[in-house]
């Protein structure tokens, strides 16, 4: 097949309709610093077409700091239960105001919340912090529409590389 994109939305669908792979769209990313250290951690993946795949996040993050200083990036996805994987090399840069604000208004309201709450990368003193901050923007958006936090968007990486594994 001459088109990675539908290779991997192809092998993704068959992924996500196994009952063996619990988040299919789960997807290891990795960073690195301007001093070239590296750190992998694992994002959801909520969009994939022409333009990229497309994740959010906390824009104050390690992750997107990282970005922000070095955009080339690599995701990898794993299904042990295929014996499949997909390794892509690109440039990540962030996703339009539309879109996050679209994308934002579909998660579910505690997710929202937690958008607000949450000081991702950071260390909280304790637990009770981060509930005291849930509890607070609780009773802010009580009975109210809850509006995408300036510091939450999303990343699209505009792939340069693919490489597909297939376990014998």
């Amino acid at each position: 097949m001459n088109d990675p994109i539908k290779l991997f939305k192809q092998w993704l669908d068959i992924a996500q309709k196994h009952p063996d792979i619990k988040e299919a769209n789960a997807m290891t990313l990795a960073t690195c610093t301007p001093e070239g250290n590296p750190s992998a951690r694992i994002v959801l993946l909520k969009a994939a077409d022409d333009r990229g795949f497309v994740f959010y996040t906390n824009m104050m993050s390690r992750k997107s700091e990282d970005i922000k200083a070095n955009p080339f990036v690599a995701l990898c996805f794993y299904w042990e239960a295929l014996g499949k994987q997909v390794r892509i090399e690109g440039k990540a840069s962030p996703v339009s105001e539309i879109e996050a604000n679209e994308y934002f208004a579909t998660r579910p309201r505690g997710s929202q919340i937690s958008a607000w709450a949450s000081k991702q990368s950071q260390t909280l003193e304790s637990r009770q912090i981060f509930e005291e901050q849930l509890t607070k923007f609780t009773n802010t958006y009580d009975g109210a529409s809850i509006s995408r936090p300036k510091h939450w968007s999303g990343w699209r990486v505009s792939p340069k590389s693919f490489e597909f594994w297939i376990q014998n």
